[in-house]
């Protein structure tokens, strides 16, 4: 398989960041900057480069057969968007009871412009007691991957502020669309 995707990427023009998140079994990763539905794909492609099986949180209307199936081969988890449900419990408790993983989130939770994010990727990793690593897209240059990681210090919007900063480095592939 990685051989296949080593192959795609390269007939596609995209690298892989060597930075790798090597010594972390657990985190709360954030992709960004999320502006098209490319960024899913070539980021799964990235995934399958690091050797990483990553947990992703889907809308649960997309599990349908056969997506759905495609959907959970990969790493997907259905969640009901719909209903009241404590998605943060939910998350912590996957971390709780798996010795590695790594729960992908693209905070702006949407493919627009969006200087509001989504927090729940930081509640999740401040209540798991895990770290969130800060990957990146950068479709000017075709490269992406892993940038750093972050350890949150309890002032969600200080350190949301501190990740925009960093992903406000690159362009997504509409960068009107991007973290401003």
């Amino acid at each position: 398989m990685k051989y296949l995707v080593r192959l795609l990427l390269k007939l596609s023009g995209w690298k892989i960041d060597q930075r790798s998140p090597e010594g972390v079994e657990k985190c709360v990763i954030v992709v960004g900057p999320h502006t098209s539905n490319w960024d899913f794909v070539i980021g799964r492609m990235a995934f399958v480069m690091y050797g990483i099986k990553p947990k992703i949180l889907i809308k649960n209307d997309l599990f349908f057969p056969p997506l759905g199936w495609f959907l959970k081969a990969i790493g997907g988890i259905p969640v009901d968007r719909k209903k009241n449900n404590n998605i943060t419990d939910m998350a912590v408790k996957l971390f709780n009871e798996h010795e590695k993983l790594f729960m992908v989130f693209t905070p702006e939770g949407t493919r627009s412009y969006n200087p509001n994010w989504k927090k729940g990727f930081y509640y999740i990793a401040v209540k798991a007691k895990v770290p969130i690593y800060i990957c990146y897209m950068d479709y000017e240059k075709k490269i992406g991957g892993f940038h750093s990681i972050y350890y949150p210090t309890g002032d969600v919007d200080a350190d949301i502020v501190y990740i925009k900063g960093i992903m406000g480095q690159f362009k997504g592939k509409y960068p009107e669309n991007g973290v401003h």
